[in-house]
């Protein structure tokens, strides 16, 4: 429980390393474009070889297939309802509907990196970058909005730090999930996640990409592709 509680920590530790960026300095949109290129290629590569290819060998295809349509479902779902929040609420409540967002994206991946830990393969490096790499520029562009919003930096913070919290303790969630499920179910929640992470990817992460970083979307996305691939591959 120790173990997943820190790698939990450190995997979800960049979105409060992120609004403190955002504090700091501002950023330009080619820098977070190239970043969100990045995290996206890590993530495609998780999802294929860290949780698809994981969720097929410990259950069936269609425990994996019924995760992916879950996964999916609750993803689009739930960032429509946060859209309307977000819209409902105006500029100055911007915070929660963002937080919100990163909270939904965060808590499929820690999940899964708290059951890889608990089931003895140990702690998946590949996961670990994709999950700081892509909440990086996520908390980096959201903290600056809720800045310039009229947020306090100290609530900023606080609100991020909440999130991070959250989304750490999902590691050991799922770490005390592994020992207590049945391998379908690990392959459902890897397929959840799965789902879930492809429905974000091509909704919202790799759109701003493209927007942000322009021509040099796709080349730093292969650039986090490899890199996680690789970290994968060796870990194997």
């Amino acid at each position: 429980m120790i173990a997943s509680l820190g790698w939990g920590a450190l995997a979800a530790g960049s979105l409060v390393v992120g609004a403190v960026l955002a504090l700091l300095r501002t950023w330009p949109d080619r820098a977070v474009g190239l970043v969100l290129g990045f995290g996206a290629g890590a993530l495609i590569a998780s999802v294929s070889f860290e949780l698809a290819e994981e969720g097929l060998k410990i259950g069936s295809a269609s425990a994996v297939a019924a995760g992916l349509a879950l996964g999916g479902l609750t993803f689009f779902g739930a960032d429509r309802l946060v859209e309307r929040w977000g819209g409902r609420s105006g500029g100055s409540a911007a915070g929660a509907p963002l937080a919100v967002g990163a909270f939904l994206d965060g808590i499929p991946e820690q999940l899964v990196l708290g059951i890889g830990i608990a089931s003895g393969g140990g702690v998946s490096a590949a996961l670990v970058v994709a999950i700081f790499a892509s909440n990086l520029p996520e908390a980096i562009g959201s903290a600056a909005d809720m800045r310039s919003a009229g947020r306090s930096g100290r609530s900023v913070i606080g609100l991020w730090t909440g999130v991070a919290v959250l989304c750490a303790a999902a590691t050991v969630v799922g770490a005390a999930l592994a020992g207590a499920v049945s391998d379908e179910a690990q392959a459902l929640v890897d397929g959840f996640a799965a789902g879930a992470l492809l429905t974000m990817l091509i909704d919202s992460m790799v759109p701003e990409a493209k927007e942000k970083a322009q021509d040099w979307a796709g080349l730093t996305t292969v650039a986090g592709f490899a890199l996680a691939a690789g970290l994968s591959l060796l870990g194997q």
